[in-house]
């Protein structure tokens, strides 16, 4: 899926864009016509170019993003909903295809970051809510509205709202439909933090080349704990995540990261 260089992946559709520079990939969803809704061939498409991300030794951050300044992601193509969210088999397919790319987003070890600027709704807000980390524009509207369209919200959607912002939030963004400012997203704890418009993706650059630069095997151990601790104690892999930290220990980057301490200079870390 790589093009020749690795700066440029081929992702079967130009409604998902990824470029990849300096350890820092940039996964973009570019429907701008539909403020970047969320397509059958984004969704046909994700899982694919996640599993490469994962796979590809060159890329240590992941930001994602929407195309243009108007939307993140408005929320799934209404206008596909009549031929695949009706009937109960086209139904069972669309789930499938979510399922698909939630186990896609469930394999990537990968620090992610969430570039929102515009019209962040629905499986917009969604995929923003994969990333380990969410940076919007002050000018970002977000909000979830099946309750105005009067399609059932699955659990795993709920599961993960609730464990973000809680049950009292959760229920507010679900019954009411309605959309929440930055601020507002910022005070409830949707996103980490926003800034003005024009400097959001200084502000995205910048974070991520500050964890493209950090040890890698460090950063992908510490998601990994952060991840089990968000699970039921009795579901937790602390063997793997303590075998993570070990592998730290064990690696040249440890010794690297000393070397560079003691001689006042910023470390090269290779991931190994």
């Amino acid at each position: 899926m790589t093009a020749p260089g690795g700066s440029q992946y081929q992702t079967g559709t130009d409604m998902l864009l990824i470029d990849v520079s300096a350890g820092i990939a940039t996964l973009t969803f570019n429907n701008p016509l539909k403020r970047n809704a969320m397509s059958a061939q984004m969704r046909v498409a994700l899982p694919a170019a996640l599993a490469a991300l994962q796979g590809d030794d060159g890329v240590r951050v992941v930001v994602i993003t929407g195309s243009g300044d108007k939307a993140f992601v408005s929320g799934a193509d209404i206008s596909e909903f009549a031929e695949q969210r009706t009937s109960a088999a086209a139904r069972a397919e669309f789930d499938a295809s979510m399922a698909a790319i939630g186990q896609a987003w469930a394999g990537l070890d990968k620090p992610v970051i969430a570039m929102i600027r515009g019209f962040c709704m629905g499986g917009g807000l969604l995929t923003a809510l994969q990333a380990d980390i969410r940076i919007a524009a002050d000018d970002s509207q977000f909000g979830i509205p099946a309750a105005r369209l009067g399609l059932g919200y699955g659990f795993g959607g709920v599961t993960a709202l609730i464990n973000l912002v809680g049950p009292a939030r959760t229920a507010e963004i679900l019954f009411s439909a309605r959309r929440f400012s930055a601020a507002e997203a910022l005070q409830m704890g949707l996103v980490n933090r926003i800034v003005p418009g024009p400097f959001l993706k200084r502000e995205v650059t910048d974070l991520a080349a500050d964890i493209a630069g950090n040890a890698p095997l460090t950063v992908t151990a510490a998601k990994a704990a952060i991840r089990e601790a968000g699970k039921p104690a009795d579901r937790r892999d602390l063997a793997r995540v303590a075998a993570m930290v070990e592998a730290c220990f064990g690696s040249q980057d440890y010794l690297e990261g000393q070397r560079a301490f003691a001689e006042k200079r910023q470390p090269r870390f290779t991931g190994r």
